[in-house]
């Protein structure tokens, strides 16, 4: 049951080529900077991703999206990552852009053992018709489009169907965990963390603070341990180096 492993890089090293991963975070909020700095060690390529957004420049995911390790995307957003919108726009990523609840439940049903569902996001547009760019060419013109969905009506509206994603891994971050892989979230950061994990068929957490099997109480355990294979736990370095995309100032 101990499922703590020494180093981040000791918990991916059965990561080959080609692999898909579900990976938490907001932003940067929850972000597993530490398991994303392993992987991109690795030298892992054609990465498949799927995540609420896809990091920032220099941080998150971004570093191994500006390596060109990412080969496809599954999210909700562009944001504000240059090197992701360069890279989509050149013909060099593949990009599916979902709805961001609609890609919240394609998790939860992953981990659920759910296979599809129907939703009413999407209906009467792109999403359900097909024909958003996944990929493009060089020149610009579309190369790889979003099929059509399954359309079904339920008391007189129409749904569409959406299909459950499941991963070869999934890293996610969380301020306290125990040695059977229990997690428990700090505010913001538990946001896509408890749904990647779900989905990930290897997950590994990285843990801010590591206890002993038992200091967590059963009403405060967000994930339970059966979702989670691999631990790891931060330095109290790694643990507070928490990077913030956006920086105001104002005049008070």
């Amino acid at each position: 049951m101990d499922k703590v492993m020494a180093t981040a890089a000791e918990a991916l090293a059965d990561v080959t080529d080609g692999r898909s991963f579900a990976v938490g975070g907001f932003g940067l909020s929850g972000v597993p900077e530490v398991l994303i700095g392993a992987l991109h060690e690795s030298g892992a390529r054609d990465l498949r991703i799927v995540s609420n957004n896809c990091g920032v420049d220099g941080r998150g995911l971004g570093i191994l999206l500006a390596a060109g390790r990412i080969g496809r995307v599954t999210g909700s957003y562009i944001g504000e990552n240059k090197e992701f919108a360069r890279q989509y726009l050149g013909g060099e990523l593949e990009v599916e852009l979902t709805p961001q609840g609609t890609l919240a439940e394609r998790l939860r049903a992953g981990g659920a053992g759910i296979p599809a569902f129907y939703t009413l996001a999407g209906v009467g547009t792109q999403v359900a018709e097909g024909g958003l760019p996944w990929r493009y060419d060089a020149d610009g013109s579309v190369a790889v489009a979003s099929p059509p969905k399954e359309v079904r009506t339920f008391d007189g509206v129409d749904h569409i169907l959406e299909q459950a994603i499941t991963t070869d891994y999934a890293l996610v971050r969380a301020a306290r965990g125990d040695r059977h892989g229990n997690l428990v979230f700090r505010r913001a950061a538990r946001n896509f963390n408890p749904l990647a994990a779900m989905a990930g068929r290897i997950t590994v957490a990285e843990v801010e603070e590591l206890v002993e099997p038992g200091v967590l109480g059963p009403d405060e355990i967000h994930l339970p341990g059966v979702f989670v294979q691999r631990v790891v736990a931060l330095t109290p370095e790694q643990a507070t180096d928490k990077g913030i995309e956006k920086r105001t100032v104002r005049e008070r």
